[in-house]
């Protein structure tokens, strides 16, 4: 199998504590509810603490990220699902875009899939900040149409699918990771333990 088939990826953020569970703490559940939920050959990456993004809109981040095989008979739409499902079960609530979260699941990839076509995935690739600020997608777009962007996405899909390749971009996670500043990367800081 060629690297990057067949794989999906997932990636992991919360800034808000549950109770007397940290953010990390979180994390870690969450990746054990996703494994209990049907997804049982994902790998969890470090987890890194992260400045919030936007600046300024909330406490820091820690941010991790998943991958595995795509279990036979699932699509894109029951991992979302799934996902959606353990958000709600650590309190997510959808109340801002790009606010503060108790668990923030992301299906970054699934496969080599584009969704829901190519044209729609570069419309929303290209979007500009402020736009992508203000305005949520009402579709699932894959890959993440920002995942090229966010140090704080690559740096821990770097740990768990170097090799898979972004099937518009062309590029590895490794490759992608490179072409961000070194001032992006050298923010994402692993955790201790």
């Amino acid at each position: 199998m060629q690297a990057g088939f067949g794989q999906l990826m997932i990636a992991f953020g919360a800034n808000l504590p549950i109770d007397a569970q940290t953010p990390a703490d979180t994390l870690r559940l969450a990746f054990s509810a996703l494994v209990s939920g049907g997804l049982s050959g994902l790998r969890l990456s470090t987890i890194y603490a992260t400045p919030c993004f936007p600046a300024g809109a909330g406490p820091d981040y820690v941010n991790a990220a998943a991958a595995g095989p795509i279990p036979d008979g699932w699509d894109a739409a029951r991992v979302l699902a799934l996902l959606h499902r353990i958000e709600d079960d650590f309190g997510r609530k959808r109340e801002q875009r790009w606010g503060m979260r108790t668990l923030d699941l992301d299906l970054v990839a699934f496969g080599s899939a584009i969704l829901p076509d190519p044209e729609t995935h570069a419309q929303w690739r290209g979007l500009d900040a402020e736009t992508q600020r203000k305005t949520a997608p009402t579709e699932l777009i894959l890959p993440h149409p920002r995942l090229q962007d966010r140090a704080f996405v690559l740096v821990p899909l770097a740990d768990v699918a170097p090799d898979w390749r972004h099937p518009v971009l062309g590029l590895t996670t490794r490759q992608l990771l490179a072409a961000l500043s070194s001032d992006d990367v050298a923010q994402v800081v692993a955790l201790a333990g």
